[in-house]
């Protein structure tokens, strides 16, 4: 039977982890997999089943067997498009809690080769992946990124003020008693501070090709 594969991205914020993702699913035809939503699904099927945020166990019952899938921009909750139901403010209440669960973030990625970025995908959620990659820059170049990308989108703020974001949003994912942010042994490390996107994606495509 033939092994899935599973490509794996952890770092801080600001170095690019989902324009990555994004450039690896269609560069390898893989499954990008927002895990964002999936916590949502759970979220969801918490709420219209009466079951608590802060009933563990049942929660990670349910994520180990609801059945989600994720088709380019439409999401499926047990056949049912919930789109939109997994965005309402009752879902967004709740779904930071539950998402800390070990259980409910290790228990995905069924059937598919897949791509999967966030903070904690290579040492909780996907310990056994195929590939594993740190992605790092600088806190003044990540920074700069965020800073550029809000003026772009029209979100008004300082430099000043996205550094002290990202500053405060570092230490929160470094101390965090679930799924904090971990650099690892079996971690391929790029430092993405002076490479463009695409440097970065053929650094990674290198390693899944076997190419040196």
């Amino acid at each position: 039977m033939k092994k899935n594969i599973i490509i794996a991205i952890d770092g801080p914020c600001g170095v690019g982890k989902g324009t990555i993702a994004k450039e690896l699913e269609k560069r390898l035809n893989l499954l990008n997999i927002d895990t964002g939503a999936m916590y949502r699904c759970v979220a969801l099927y918490a709420l219209e089943n009466g079951i608590k945020k802060e009933e563990q166990e049942k929660l990670e019952e349910v994520a180990r067997n609801i059945d989600i899938k994720l088709l380019k921009d439409k999401v499926y909750l047990n056949n049912e498009d919930v789109t939109e139901k997994i965005r309402s403010n009752e879902v967004s209440d709740i779904v930071s809690p539950i998402s800390n669960y070990i259980g409910v973030r290790g228990s995905y990625a069924k059937n598919n080769d897949i791509v999967m970025e966030g903070r904690d995908i290579t040492t909780v959620v996907f310990p056994n992946a195929t590939y594993k990659f740190y992605l790092d820059a600088t806190l003044e170049e990540r920074a700069n990124r965020r800073y550029k990308q809000n003026k772009l989108n029209n979100i008004s703020c300082t430099y000043e003020e996205v550094l002290e974001n990202i500053e405060k949003r570092d230490y929160n994912d470094l101390h965090k008693k679930v799924g904090a942010l971990k650099r690892s042994e079996d971690q391929v490390y790029i430092d993405t501070t002076n490479k463009t996107i695409e440097e970065v994606v053929d650094i990674i495509l290198n390693v899944v090709r076997g190419e040196k």
